[in-house]
């Protein structure tokens, strides 16, 4: 599931750029996983973080897709020859609750950036619709 990046409506200005750029997506992704990292509610998606590759690994890759998939440089497709969230997911159980906490976990962590509403509503459109098709467990 190769996922394009996504443009806004707002002046043919990507999401990219609506985040900040290069710098605005690195706070994004420091912030959400400062949150994964310390909120009680989040801690379930920590647990899997920690199975996984770890947190460290997590920041990375995590900024290299953003920056694709929100219509700047493909980091992610550089590096890995793709960007196909599935594939990227297949090894971790992910179930309704899990990215019901990633999500809550983005949406906070967007609020905690301060950026606009209408930003806000694009990001969390894409952000869910991607989410819902990682689920792989029904549990």
């Amino acid at each position: 599931m190769n996922i394009q990046p996504v443009i806004s409506d707002t002046a043919n200005s990507s999401l990219y750029d609506l985040v900040g750029g290069e710098t605005g997506v690195l706070n994004l992704v420091k912030v959400f996983y400062d949150i994964v990292e310390t909120e009680n509610f989040a801690h379930k998606l920590l647990l899997l973080h920690l199975r996984g590759n770890g947190l460290a690994h997590s920041r990375l890759e995590q900024f290299n897709f953003l920056s694709g998939f929100l219509g700047g440089p493909k980091l992610y497709v550089e590096k890995h020859g793709h960007s196909n969230v599935r594939t990227m997911h297949e090894h971790v159980e992910i179930n309704a609750e899990s990215k019901d906490i990633w999500l809550a976990c983005m949406d906070k962590a967007i609020d905690q950036v301060g950026l606009e509403t209408t930003t806000k509503n694009k990001l969390m459109r894409n952000f869910t619709a991607a989410a819902e098709r990682l689920v792989n467990r029904s549990d």
